[in-house]
């Protein structure tokens, strides 16, 4: 079944939020009512398998791993209604336009990603993704210091918060991360 209009969703929050169960859902959903659905991830992504998106809880669902977007789009096939990305924010600028095209030409595009990195600052391209999208929902985990919503990611070093500096990208999960609210989410050097 084809769509009447494409449209971009974004799904976002912090680490440990329900981002990938979240989009896993959608796409269960949309497979059930009969549409052609493709789900993308950054081949960086070696977190739990190779070959699926999957969420802390354990949830999967298979996906192609690419090194870009212009593998994406070769990998991308023509009669695809919906298309899942999750990790969206290690996609660079390219990103953007490929979702607006497809969004352009029918395409139901549902992103997942972090919309803050580590330093609580916005994530590479996903504020300009939460822009353009028709529908953003903001999920929240529960910070490991206090119990209360959290909206932040923690990276540690040795058990102590990273510093500023520190680079942007490392894949990790709970061995390296935490979710915490902004009363706890500490950055020394900010």
């Amino acid at each position: 079944m084809k769509h009447h209009t494409g449209s971009i969703e974004v799904i976002c929050g912090s680490m440990f939020c329900g981002k990938t169960e979240e989009l896993i859902r959608r796409i269960r959903r949309a497979i059930i009512a009969r549409q052609k659905v493709q789900v993308f991830k950054p081949i960086i992504d070696d977190r739990y398998q190779f070959s699926k998106v999957a969420s802390h809880s354990g949830e999967a669902f298979e996906a192609i791993p690419v090194n870009s977007v212009s593998e994406l789009k070769i990998k991308l096939d023509p009669d695809t209604t919906v298309v899942g990305i999750d990790e969206a924010q290690f996609f660079g600028n390219e990103m953007i336009d490929l979702v607006q095209t497809l969004a352009d030409h029918e395409i139901r595009v549902i992103l997942a990603g972090l919309d803050t990195d580590f330093r609580g600052e916005p994530f590479a391209i996903m504020p300009q993704l939460m822009a353009i999208a028709e529908r953003v929902d903001k999920f929240h985990a529960i910070c490991m210091v206090c119990g209360e919503s959290a909206s932040r990611t923690q990276r540690l070093v040795n058990g102590k918060p990273a510093r500023f500096d520190d680079p942007i990208i490392i894949v990790g999960a709970s061995e390296m991360y935490e979710a915490r609210c902004r009363k706890h989410h500490e950055v020394p050097g900010k």
